[in-house]
């Protein structure tokens, strides 16, 4: 049986999208600063005007202070800063999409842990923590590639984390934004909160033994944006740990995935987006070729050493890098068995990203094993993707080749961006051949 075309309206929570097409959440790198706004809309807005029907504006860090996973990530704990982001959401709005807002906190993956030079220009940040670390973690703090000085959270703590998690929320429905979409996967709090491998905690927030999963702290997260937002219509990425090394454990399975999805859809959650990861932030999360032309590039080098510590210790970790690319290839759809089975364990919207490139395969999953169907890193190199994607043919596939060279770099403080000659030249082809514009446009 045929699913729901591409171009077909959906509802979440109480937001009605225009489409099923959604740009996944991507680093948009645009910090704190004066030009904040102009840097997201200058990022977002190509993919509005071309049509898409949902924006996920990627993670931004609920605290003002540690918790940032990567340079140059957005705060948004100041109310007074969140409300200048209308501009942004206003500019979404005229062009008739919907945009939501990814909340996130590090954790053990955290700046202050794994980047030496930040660890060196914030010696007072805390470092909270679900647990004590695994133990390959402390090992790698042994050798000098993690600087850990962890401070586990007492209950009280979790309580106030996930306070900061629903006024954040607050102020983005303020500031217009349509959903709330919380970053439950990519080696976050949220996924230590999940994970029997980060999660060894006896209290109420420790692994419920019907799920498998920390699932307490997203209900506390919950019931905390419902309170200070109201009904914003909120989703979650929901984490299995099956592309882990199996030596790896305990981790959270596939079954864990579905079983936390279902919790989920009774606590009150809107939509879900199950993704296989590891428990590592790894290429497990990107999948495809290893990135050489931004490991390579001379003017990149200084901001991996700055991050990683030295150049040796930078050559180590991109050979670490090299050998995850061989065991995680990119293959069609990789989370798309996983979402089947959550789709049909739950009547909320399930949605869809990973490895999706063309438009016979976004059509193929709606109706099977997704509501929504998105992509993230294509758009670095086609802003205007939805321009093809929507009304185009089966056959209709983006430039990129997942080679990830845009992804890389931003360990090192390097924006996204696409860094593929190859890949610039096929959008460059196409946007010669007027295949970006849109009815509106003209």
């Amino acid at each position: 049986m045929s699913g729901p075309p591409l171009e077909s309206s959906i509802t979440v929570g109480g937001c009605t999208l225009r489409n099923r097409l959604y740009r996944a959440p991507l680093l948009e790198c645009a910090g704190n600063g004066p030009d904040t706004v102009e840097t997201l809309i200058d990022e977002l807005e190509p993919a509005a005007a071309s049509g898409v029907g949902l924006i996920h504006q990627g993670a931004t860090i609920v605290r003002a202070d540690g918790g940032c996973a990567a340079p140059g990530m957005t705060r948004v704990s100041d109310p007074a800063f969140v409300s200048q982001l209308e501009r942004l959401t206003d500019v979404i709005h005229a062009h008739g999409g919907a945009i939501a807002l990814q909340l996130e906190y590090g954790g053990l993956r955290s700046m202050e842990v794994w980047h030496a030079g930040y660890r060196e220009s914030n010696p007072d940040l805390e470092q909270l923590v679900v647990s004590r670390p695994p133990r390959v973690l402390r090992a790698l703090d042994r050798v000098g590639f993690l600087e850990l000085t962890p401070r586990v959270m007492d209950a009280k703590t979790v309580e106030s984390l996930a306070a900061d998690f629903g006024r954040a929320a607050a102020h983005a429905v303020d500031a217009g934004y349509d959903m709330i979409h919380l970053a439950g996967a990519n080696m976050g709090i949220i996924q230590q909160f999940l994970s029997p491998f980060y999660n060894r905690r006896e209290d109420e927030f420790g692994i419920d033994p019907e799920t498998g999963s920390g699932v307490r702290f997203l209900e506390l997260v919950h019931d905390e944006i419902r309170d200070r937002a109201g009904d914003v219509p909120l989703i979650t990425k929901i984490p299995s740990e099956a592309a882990a090394p199996r030596v790896l454990r305990p981790r959270l399975s596939d079954e864990n995935a579905v079983r936390t999805a279902v919790r989920l859809e009774s606590i009150g959650y809107d939509g879900v987006v199950p993704v296989r990861c590891s428990v590592f932030w790894d290429m497990s999360i990107v999948r495809g070729a290893f990135p050489a032309r931004a490991w390579r590039a001379s003017h990149l080098r200084p901001g991996y050493i700055e991050a990683f510590g030295s150049r040796p210790r930078a050559i180590a970790v991109a050979a670490g890098n090299w050998l995850q690319s061989l065991k995680y290839r990119r293959e069609p759809g990789w989370n798309a068995d996983l979402a089947r089975r959550v789709r049909n364990s739950v009547e909320i919207p399930v949605f869809l990203e990973g490895g999706l490139r063309e438009r016979g395969e976004l059509e193929r999953y709606l109706g099977d094993a997704a509501d929504l169907v998105g992509m993230g890193r294509p758009f670095y190199a086609e802003p205007r993707l939805p321009a093809r994607l929507l009304g185009g043919t089966d056959e209709t596939r983006v430039v990129c080749e997942d080679c990830n060279n845009c992804a890389v770099a931003q360990a090192g403080g390097a924006e996204g961006t696409c860094r593929t000659p190859s890949v610039l030249r096929r959008a460059g082809q196409l946007r010669k051949r007027d295949a970006y514009d849109t009815p509106s446009n003209e």
